[in-house]
């Protein structure tokens, strides 16, 4: 029984661990500025 609750709190640990980490992940994505989409290069149309 002992060995049991050790794997589940464990597990339950890792989970949590995943968890909180695909959370600062996505905070940290989010923080980041959106860039502008500005083409570096243009090249000119006119007939």
């Amino acid at each position: 029984m002992h060995r049991l609750l050790a794997a589940v709190l464990t597990s339950l640990g890792a989970a949590a661990l995943a968890v909180g980490a695909s959370l600062g992940i996505v905070a940290a994505l989010d923080a980041t500025p959106e860039q502008p989409n500005v083409p570096l290069v243009t090249f000119d149309r006119t007939p």
